[in-house]
């Protein structure tokens, strides 16, 4: 984890005190239920909530050298307790292996991590949604391969922006569901010196569903799917970042990155303003996607449990997260503070010559009784006039004088399918499709 591109609220999640304090809760409701059950005296748990009770605090550094001596980290930490508690410390653990406290604890903290995620998405979708409906008939250039193509709206860019972020919030809340299972079945995962109903008790108690069957570890075929979900929403990230670094462009400059008073964007040019977030943005991504690969390459252990995959969760677990995290911030900051530039949008559009109204011509001809490949030849040849002129000719004009075209539409007819408001018909049902509105 890097602090640059962290946050409290994530990072404060994968602490080691907020990773023992989840062990000491595992520990403590199994070991109530155990109680209930006859296995262990009541009294066992009662002394472990009322120790809690008065000492919430964790020394880590006093659990960490006892790991040092006992190279377990589980083993240290139930060391560290039964000093805290006492006698009645020696009945935490009965039945369970380490696994089932380090894989119910990785549960809780991912789905307590997707949770704020999840919170991210929804302030995202809000700005998004605030700017799409400023903009949602601004005109604007579309592009196909980077080359102007026929209008859009700014708008519809932001529509397309909200319905793939409402599908990532729909894939992370899925994946949050199959991650957040619990495991409390002890060596290999038979349950031979443990009830189930201890499982069923945790579970319940944390938030999670019972894991149906587990090994000796929680299959890590959900974990690869929570992972895999990060790194396609980090991609949608940075599809968005990387069309705003392209409309900031310099010959574009249709939008661009606010610009706070007192930035400087270059060491050596002071009239440099550069998309330094987005371009962070893209880098971030690439980040979180890498994640996704080893945490595929953990679902293949061996037999009923190796630890492979521990030292890898180790990374991945806070790195995906709070980078993610940090990363939906700093987007949704870009977006709400957007500088959009309408006249430059424009000015963009009517660039070349009307090129962009090229296919309505094509399609009026077939209309009018000409062979789609004539009407396509006809069309074409005073387009790429228009574009070798670099848009100073009219394709309207030359249109008009081409006596092929002018044989089948009138000059009126031809000025027609120059009308920029056609493009945009449909503009409130693709937002009703996308906002339900």
């Amino acid at each position: 984890m890097v602090p640059r591109y962290a946050r409290p609220q994530m990072t404060a999640l994968w602490e080691p005190e907020a990773r023992f304090k989840i062990w000491f809760e595992i520990e403590a409701h199994a070991t109530e239920k155990l109680g209930e059950l006859g296995v262990v005296p009541p009294s066992a748990a009662k002394a472990l909530w009322d120790w809690w009770a008065t000492h919430p605090a964790i020394d880590v550094p006093a659990i960490d050298a006892i790991e040092a001596v006992t190279k377990h980290d589980v083993i240290a930490f139930l060391t560290w307790v039964a000093e805290q508690v006492g006698d009645e410390a020696r009945f935490m653990h009965q039945g369970m292996t380490s696994s089932d406290v380090l894989d119910t604890c990785l549960a809780v903290q991912l789905s307590r991590a997707a949770d704020i995620l999840i919170e991210d998405l929804d302030k995202l979708l809000e700005v998004i949604k605030r700017r799409a409906y400023e903009h949602k008939l601004t005109p604007t250039i579309g592009r196909s391969h980077g080359i102007h193509a026929e209008p859009v709206t700014f708008g519809l860019k932001m529509a397309e922006a909200y319905a793939e972020f409402s599908r990532c919030r729909a894939r992370l809340v899925a994946a949050r569901e199959e991650v957040a299972t619990c495991a409390i079945s002890g060596a290999v995962g038979t349950f031979a010196n443990i009830d189930p109903r201890v499982e069923e008790h945790v579970a319940e108690k944390l938030g999670l569903a019972v894991e149906p069957v587990s090994t000796q570890v929680i299959p890590r075929d959900r974990h690869a799917m929570f992972f895999a979900t990060l790194g396609v929403i980090a991609s949608s990230i940075e599809r968005l970042a990387v069309e705003v670094r392209h409309l900031q462009r310099t010959e574009v400059l249709e939008a661009e990155e606010y610009f706070s008073p007192g930035q400087k964007g270059s060491s050596a040019m002071p009239h440099k303003r550069n998309p330094v977030l987005t371009e962070n943005l893209t880098g971030l991504a690439r980040m979180v996607r890498s994640y996704a690969l080893p945490a595929m390459e953990n679902v293949a252990l061996w037999h009923e449990r190796d630890i492979s995959h521990s030292s890898v969760e180790r990374y991945i677990g806070p790195d995906a997260t709070i980078t993610l995290d940090f990363a939906l911030g700093r987007l949704t900051g870009v977006i709400d503070k957007l500088l959009v530039y309408p006249e430059r949008m424009m000015k963009n559009l009517d660039k070349m010559g009307g090129l962009v109204h090229s296919q309505r011509v094509l399609l009026a001809l077939t209309q009018a009784g000409v062979s789609r490949e004539d009407s396509y030849r006809y069309v074409q040849r005073n387009a790429m006039k228009v574009w070798e002129s670099d848009g100073q000719l009219s394709l309207m004009e030359l249109l008009k004088a081409d006596p092929d075209v002018a044989a089948a539409l009138t000059a009126e007819q031809i000025e027609e399918k120059f009308n920029l408001d056609y493009h945009f018909r449909q503009v409130d049902t693709i937002f009703a499709r996308v906002f339900g509105e």
